[in-house]
């Protein structure tokens, strides 16, 4: 319950301020880590990426830059996963944006990236040893958000198997443990923490849908049949008779704006909300999703 509040304020926040975020954000993180790829391989002394990591030390001694400029970092790999990685970033970052809207996924990703800079903080003041963080498990967040979010999403594994993006995912998290598992094997407890901190801004904003996805399909299925039918069709009544009464036939459940106060503004209904609710289309792809 408390992980849904802080979500809703989130969201209420972004209606409140509307103007607010980074408009395909994604899309620039993913010219950045290019630019510094190339830059990378004109690089003989291999210590450009080095100025770039965050590392806490040097953070505190004016680098100011590397809080940003970790997430410019290109993944490890040849130049084949690193496209192919370049690729999923931006069509799993473009589709959480249009999903949420560009509030809620600056949010997102600006938090992640705030937290794993606190923690490596964190970590250098207690016990005086240096941590250095990329975006590689925030990303990885954003695919295990997507993969909440549409789990039936189908992609092309090895560019020509057909497989349901919650297989991937459960993959991916089996070797996100695994990692935890090495590294504290190996007493690096400092890095073992980094990938469940990155996982916190997962969870803030994708609990709600876990909890729901974990839950017996039965369950499931019943939830979506009554939201969808019994409840949709009198709410439907009762908000036409309502319309019918004011003099208006759409009306905003965000903003409240009405089709007789803008006859040229559009409207449209969300299929994702319990009820029948009409939202404008500056609210349909951003707006709390009515449970009840």
């Amino acid at each position: 319950m408390k992980l849904r509040s802080l979500n809703r304020k989130i969201e209420r926040f972004c209606y409140s301020h509307p103007r607010f975020g980074i408009p395909r954000l994604m899309m620039f993180v993913v010219i950045g880590k290019v630019i510094v790829w190339l830059f990378c391989q004109m690089d003989t002394t291999g210590m450009l990426l080095y100025y770039l990591y965050f590392d806490p030390a040097l953070f505190c001694r004016g680098q100011v830059w590397r809080l940003l400029t970790f997430a410019l970092v290109p993944d490890a790999g040849g130049l084949l996963w690193f496209a192919i990685a370049l690729y999923f970033y931006y069509f799993i970052g473009n589709s959480l944006e249009q999903a949420w809207g560009p509030g809620k996924f600056t949010i997102y990703y600006l938090s992640g990236m705030v937290l794993t800079a606190l923690y490596s903080l964190v970590y250098y003041w207690i016990s005086g040893r240096s941590v250095l963080v990329s975006s590689s498990y925030l990303n990885l967040s954003l695919f295990f958000a997507f993969a909440t979010l549409w789990p039936d999403q189908r992609v092309l594994l090895f560019f020509f198997i057909p497989v349901k993006i919650k297989w991937l995912a459960w993959a991916d998290a089996a070797l996100f443990l695994l990692s935890v598992v090495q590294y504290i094997i190996h007493g690096s407890i400092g890095l073992a923490l980094v990938p469940l901190v990155a996982m916190a801004t997962y969870l803030i904003f994708c609990g709600e849908w876990l909890i729901d996805l974990v839950r017996p399909s039965s369950v499931r299925r019943k939830t979506v049949q009554r939201a969808r039918t019994i409840q949709f069709r009198q709410a439907a009544k009762k908000v036409q008779q309502e319309q019918e009464a004011q003099g208006y036939t759409r009306k905003c459940s965000v903003c409240g704006r009405t089709d007789r106060d803008y006859p040229d503004l559009e409207f449209r209904y969300c299929s994702r909300c319990a009820g029948y609710h009409c939202f404008c289309i500056d609210h349909i792809n951003d707006h709390i999703h009515f449970t009840e």
